[in-house]
This record gives structure tokens, sequence and C-alpha cells, in this order.
């Protein structure tokens, strides 16, 4: 009984510790921002155009509300549809799924570099899109696919089948039940399946520099080339002669990520309360 008891008190002393060194680092990181980038915060910073005097960041904001827009809109229905089929329709066991799975879990371990190079060789030359708004919007929907479609899946299994067998016995077809019941009920944990792209888009330099280019301007057309805030931050660091607005810009991409989250976190909430008061 003792060793028992020695042993869950170093378990539990163990997970205190790792979640305070995990808190510790990110408080580390977000302090080190905060000191360095709040200093160099300036009105220029935000003026409407790009010079390389100001080295505004409005145009990248733009570029990067723009991109994570069209992303969204291309991943998420692909990935909830080809989710409600693996988890509502394919049949359980059969081959074709354990196929879908490993493809879509061997797709989420890729390096984002190869994501850029994949869209470089195919929406950039082969399709004759070039440096442009699009092509990185498609490489960045590839990319985030398999997060939306293996979270927004196991957000579906997670519902318990008697809500199903309860629609059922209430005259509802497996369409209206999915929309209706399943769906509803999932929303938190596809929420947070599309929190977390939203976060990896906002981050992502590598495939975005080799598809959507880095010109410092708002976009005309999808067919434009543009910058995010994180090539943004790149594009100034490896410059070197901006690298204090370089930081401010940091804090700004890190509030624009805490507020997306925030709203996404508030909506999935509130769908969650109105499928609770039906």
């Amino acid at each position: 009984m003792r060793k028992i008891r020695h042993s869950e008190a170093l378990l539990r002393c163990i997970s205190w510790g790792a979640a305070g060194v995990t808190a510790g680092v990110l408080c580390y990181l977000i302090g080190f921002m905060l000191v360095k980038g709040i200093p160099h915060i300036k009105p220029s910073l935000f003026s409407p155009a790009y010079t390389s005097e100001n080295v505004s960041l409005m145009p990248a904001l733009t570029s990067t509300v723009i991109i994570t827009a069209l992303s969204l809109a291309i991943a998420v229905p692909l990935g909830v549809s080809a989710a409600i089929w693996l988890a509502e329709y394919a049949p359980r066991g059969s081959k074709a799924v354990a196929v879908i799975r490993i493809t879509t879990e061997t797709l989420a371990g890729i390096p984002s570099i190869v994501y850029g190079l994949f869209g470089l060789l195919f929406f950039v030359t082969f399709l004759g899109w070039g440096f442009s708004v699009l092509a990185g919007a498609c490489t960045l929907s590839v990319m985030i696919l398999p997060l939306i479609l293996r979270s927004t899946e196991e957000a579906l299994r997670s519902v318990p089948d008697i809500w199903r067998e309860g629609a059922f016995g209430l005259g509802a077809g497996r369409l209206r039940t999915v929309f209706r019941v399943v769906l509803p009920a999932a929303a938190p944990g596809i929420s947070a399946g599309v929190i977390l792209a939203i976060g990896r888009i906002a981050g992502e330099t590598a495939a975005l520099i080799y598809t959507a280019g880095t010109v410092a301007q708002v976009p005309p057309s999808p067919l434009h080339s543009a910058r995010t805030l994180a090539v943004h931050i790149y594009a100034l660091s490896s410059e070197g002669l901006h690298t204090g607005e370089g930081y401010a810009t940091s804090v700004v991409l890190l509030l624009v990520v805490i507020l997306i989250n925030a709203a996404s976190a508030a909506i999935s909430k509130r769908i969650g309360v109105n499928h609770e008061l039906f």
C-alpha cells in the first residue's frame, strides 16, 4: 500500500513538474516577445501602404486574413465532409477506411517545406497561377486538411450512439440525424481542429514563400502575390535592418491568433448551448 502511495505521489510530482515547465516556457516566450516588441510598436507600423522606411505590417495583416479565410473555405468543407463519411457512412473495418486513415496520418507528418515545393510545382508552375494568394491558400488547405479531418472524425465518434438511435427511433433519417444531432454535439471538437489549423496557417512561412511569394502589398486579386505576417517577420529578420519592427509584428501576430481562438471558442460554445436548448 505504501509503495502504491509513493508511486502516485511520484507520478503526481512528475505531472505537476511537466506542467510547470511547459507553462514556464510559454510564459518566457510570450514575455520575451512582449519585451522585445512593445517598445517598437509605433503608428508607422500601421500605415496603409508598405515602404522601406515604415515597414508597415497592415498589408501583411490583410493578406493573412485573406489567405486564412481562403484556406479554411477550401479545407473545412472537404475535411468535415470526409470525416462524416468515415464516421457515419463508411463500413467499419473496411480496407478503404484503413488506407484513408494511413494516408491522412502520413500527410499530417510531412514537413511544411515539402508542401511548399508541391505547391510550387503544381499550383504555381503546372497550373500557371504564379506566386499568388490562391496558390498559397490551396497549398495551405492541403496541409491542414489531415488535421481537420482527423479532429472532426474523433469529435463525431465521441458522440454517444444512443443519440443516433434516439433520432432514428423518432423517425429521423441518417442525413437529418447527422446535421441536427451529431454535428452540433461534435461542434466543440470540430472547432478545436479548426483553431489548430488557424494557428498553423498563421505561423506558416516555408510553404508560403514558395507559393504566395513575399510581395508587401494588399493583393488586388487572388492571382497576385502577397506576404502574411509570419513571412513579413521572416523578411524583416533576414534583412537585419528592422529587427525591432519584426518583434513588434510578432506581438501583433500573437494578439491576432489569440483573438481568433477566442472568437472560435465563443462560437463553438454558443453552438453547444443552442444544441442543448434544442
